[in-house]
């Protein structure tokens, strides 16, 4: 083998080296946020636990809606009390609220083989990744002062 084939097969070699060590570390850096603990799902109790950690917003008051007479706690300085409830469906589970005697969806997580296809502030819809004409449609209403789900026609949940 001459010097200049030799030279040429050790800076190959060296250059693929170079690049497995360098997608090594590349790997534990990026892998290293990607099984942080942070990235994991939460429990129930956990999602329940950090919801009621944050302070729910003050509604205002429209110009066109009168405000609604404060309780004898709420004028004493006391924010309304935000009732917060994980409500499970076929198509995945929600997240949803009471506050002031107002429903609010919080979030929604698709289950396994459907997809978020509508969230707004009240109703959502869940559909199938394998068939788009599988839906979960939905409306949160607060009945006594907690979230509950009620599922639109067609719907078996």
């Amino acid at each position: 083998m001459n010097r200049r084939t030799l030279l040429v097969t050790a800076g190959w070699a060296g250059a693929a080296v170079l690049a497995v060590l360098v997608g090594i570390a590349a790997i534990g850096v990026i892998g290293a946020d990607l099984t942080d603990a942070g990235s994991r799902p939460r429990t129930e109790a956990q999602v329940a636990r950090e919801l009621a950690s944050v302070p729910s917003p003050v509604p205002s008051a429209s110009p066109s809606r009168p405000s609604p007479r404060p309780s004898a706690s709420q004028a004493a300085g006391d924010a309304p009390v935000a009732v917060s409830r994980t409500l499970a469906t076929r198509g995945g589970t929600v997240v949803a609220r009471c506050a002031g005697g107002r429903p609010q969806i919080v979030t929604m997580s698709p289950a396994p083989g459907f997809s978020l296809h509508e969230q707004g502030s009240t109703e959502g819809e869940f559909r199938s990744t394998s068939d788009n004409h599988d839906r979960v449609k939905f409306t949160i209403v607060c009945s006594g002062g907690r979230p509950a789900l009620v599922p639109h026609a067609g719907d078996d949940d």
